[in-house]
């Protein structure tokens, strides 16, 4: 495979997938990059997945509103701004604070 150079312009962003009640924007695919995957997560004040680990890396960057994180035994509130860098195999769940919040996820595969 060899990937190609693109641009994903908001008007063409793909329809967002309802996950645990936040909506999530894949922006690259593992496929259109050959090897990593970026999203835009945007939930409701509340909404979040339970604890989990993936066999991957994965990162978040807040650009709206306050996130806590749950990283193993440690919850912690972040603001926007933010990078939570989380290397596979790490125990995580996150919830959306007042208002509701954004940000940008990648990981690796």
């Amino acid at each position: 495979m060899n990937p190609q150079p693109f641009i994903v312009a908001p008007k063409n962003y793909p329809h967002p997938l309802n996950i645990v009640g936040e909506h999530v924007t894949v922006l690259a695919s593992g496929e259109a990059t050959g090897g990593y995957e970026i999203f835009l997560q945007q939930g409701p004040e509340g909404s979040g997945p339970p604890p989990h680990s993936h066999p991957w890396d994965e990162s978040f960057y807040v650009t709206k509103g306050e996130i806590e994180f749950g990283i193993g035994n440690d919850p912690r509130t972040v603001v926007s701004g933010t990078l939570v860098h989380l290397p596979a195999g790490t125990t995580h769940w996150f919830r959306f604070g007042k208002g509701g919040g954004q940000m940008i996820s990648m990981t690796g595969r």
